[in-house]
């Protein structure tokens, strides 16, 4: 059995993590709440779900179906050229998935955080057996309630042409971190009150082990990556045969140096990055998880809008400009007012009105024509109006 040394670290997130090629290949993974609208206030049994998914049969378009802890539905769509393609087949797919379970009297609902149900887990896998026991013994109810009650929109595209291209992309990728957490901030209730915050659910995953959610620091990525992936306390130690041991109160940097309970592997290491969960998280794409989920008729755009900053030249150098002009660029400060303020904020509110503007024009130009009124509608609803879904929710509750 091979085992690792920090060199080897390294060398896997530069070929496997950080593997570069032709970008332009676009893809979303949706995450949705579902509920039963008689019973509102109960979760929706996750063997009824499963069941009803498989009497479905496969998405026609070929999206993989997963569950999260709670009972949220994920649809993942394969990496595909451009986001016109990625948008039609998540699209194909979410329709199938969602008659289904519209017939069978369920909905599929687009929020960032469940507003009523509390939080409960009904995934017993070891995997979040392990994280469950990690974030209780880390003293607060937020990664409990991260696993069972929260629900994103994230969108994946690909890494870049070489090494000079992929660190382009990686800084950008973070300049935008902030922008996309407020203008697409969707989860202002939790237990059936406001909070205070327009994305709760980014506030909840802030809330948990800052060593596995706090945004890499930002340069040479796969440097960046490496130092954030040993510094990260390690979830759990897996172990054939026994119980995983949880929390062993060390990072995985002082694993390798101690060897102790037992020296890690390649796999451990490849399971070890599936626990961190950062903004952007480098996966031989850059996948881009700080987007609330949003209702049916919205989540295409921050896949449209994404894609195109990333990948039309012209919007990029927009994208730059524009992120640029932010008081506090990048820093902490600046993701907890998108998460508070959202659009109401007017250096965020420029920036998103810079960014949604060149993003349309890009879309056209990138055989994706046809998202342009829906990105076009987003921007006069919200952008333009500095407003986001949040602002919606509350003025529906009876909060603003």
């Amino acid at each position: 059995m091979a085992y690792l040394a920090k060199d080897d670290v390294r060398d896997y997130v530069h070929g496997i993590c950080f593997k570069t090629g032709p970008p332009g290949r676009v893809g979303a993974e949706a995450e949705w709440l579902v509920t039963d609208p008689h019973r509102p206030d109960q979760p929706v049994s996750l063997n009824l779900l499963s069941e009803l998914v498989d009497e479905a049969g496969p998405p026609p378009s070929g999206s993989t179906v997963t569950y999260e802890p709670g009972g949220q539905l994920e649809l993942s769509s394969p990496p595909l050229p451009g986001p016109a393609s990625a948008h039609s087949a998540l699209t194909t797919d979410l329709t199938h998935i969602g008659k289904h379970l519209h017939d069978a009297g369920l909905r599929l609902e687009g929020l960032g955080l469940d507003p009523r149900r509390p939080p409960t887990q009904q995934l017993t896998l070891p995997r979040y057996a392990a994280m469950e026991r990690f974030f209780a013994q880390g003293g607060g109810a937020a990664g409990h309630t991260m696993m069972c009650s929260t629900a994103s929109l994230q969108v994946c595209v690909d890494i870049g042409a070489d090494p000079g291209d992929a660190e382009h992309r990686w800084r950008l990728a973070h300049a935008l971190g902030p922008l996309l957490v407020g203008a697409f901030a969707n989860s202002p209730i939790w237990r059936g009150r406001r909070t205070g915050w327009r994305s709760t659910r980014w506030a909840i995953w802030a809330g948990i082990d800052a060593s596995r959610t706090r945004p890499v620091p930002v340069g040479d990525p796969v440097d960046s990556w490496t130092r954030y992936a040993l510094d990260a306390q390690l979830m759990t130690i897996r172990r054939d045969g026994q119980p995983w041991l949880s929390s062993p109160g060390i990072t995985f940097a002082q694993w390798l140096d101690s060897g102790h309970p037992r020296r890690p592997t390649h796999d451990d290491l490849v399971y070890h990055l599936s626990t961190l969960f950062p903004p952007v998280r480098p996966r031989g794409h850059l996948e881009l998880r700080m987007i609330d989920a949003l209702p049916e008729r919205w989540w295409p755009v921050p896949l449209a809008v994404v894609a195109a900053l990333l990948d039309d030249p012209a919007a990029t150098a927009a994208a730059i400009e524009a992120t640029g002009r932010l008081p506090h660029g990048t820093a902490p400060t600046t993701w907890r007012i998108a998460a508070t303020d959202a659009l109401t904020d007017p250096d965020l509110a420029s920036c998103a009105r810079t960014c949604f503007a060149a993003a349309s024009e890009a879309l056209g130009r990138m055989g994706a024509a046809r998202l342009v009124p829906i990105v076009d509608a987003y921007r006069e609803h919200y952008v333009e109006r500095g407003r986001c879904p949040a602002d919606d929710v509350l003025t529906h509750q009876g909060a603003v």
